[in-house]
């Protein structure tokens, strides 16, 4: 366990921990928390999630003015997604995971390809629904952390793995915090 796992698994616990709490703030604590996993995964050659260090970074970027918005604008409500556009992005996530991990399989000297897949394509629609402000990230998220837990441990990951295992637990607290709002929201709209 080196410094900068330490210092990723810090940054990224308050910034999940914010995201639950529906707070504007998890976004710039998540861009230095990715900053530091880039670092942890690449010297783990774990490429997908270096890979979706990145997009995080620049999602959280997005995400963050998404959220706030302009002045002068209603902020971002929470929403649900309708059931064939989720269907259509989770059928996505599936294929672009069996392609990515192809990919890694075959070009580089990646460890666990298709599982590393699962966790950058799954994030990535969860990151997306998150931006959203979309109450079906959170099962995304139990995805992600499911797959993560494990493969983190197997790669020696133990923070890391035990920080996935909290993000899963935040994830069931977080999706039921975001319906109690969500129903606040309808009964005052």
């Amino acid at each position: 366990m080196s410094p900068i796992e330490i210092a990723a698994n810090v940054l990224n616990v308050i910034s999940i921990l914010l995201a639950g709490r529906n707070s504007v703030h998890t976004w710039w604590t998540g861009i230095l928390g990715c900053l530091a996993f880039a670092w942890v995964f690449f010297t783990s050659k774990l490429y997908a999630d270096v890979t979706l260090q990145a997009f995080f970074i620049v999602t959280s970027v997005l995400g963050w003015w998404n959220w706030q918005r302009r002045r002068g604008t209603p902020e971002l409500p929470i929403r649900r997604t309708p059931p064939r556009w989720m269907a259509q992005c989770l059928a996505m996530a599936v294929i672009a995971a069996l392609g990515y991990g192809w990919l890694l399989k075959h070009f580089t000297d990646a460890w666990a390809p298709f599982l590393d897949s699962v966790v950058l394509t799954f994030s990535v629609l969860a990151q997306l629904l998150l931006m959203g402000r979309r109450i079906e990230n959170w099962a995304f998220w139990l995805v992600v952390n499911t797959t993560a837990v494990p493969l983190y441990a197997a790669r020696g990951l133990h923070l890391t793995s035990g920080l996935y295992a909290l993000f899963w637990v935040n994830a069931i607290y977080s999706h039921f915090h975001w319906r109690r709002l969500l129903r606040q929201q309808v009964a005052t709209a």
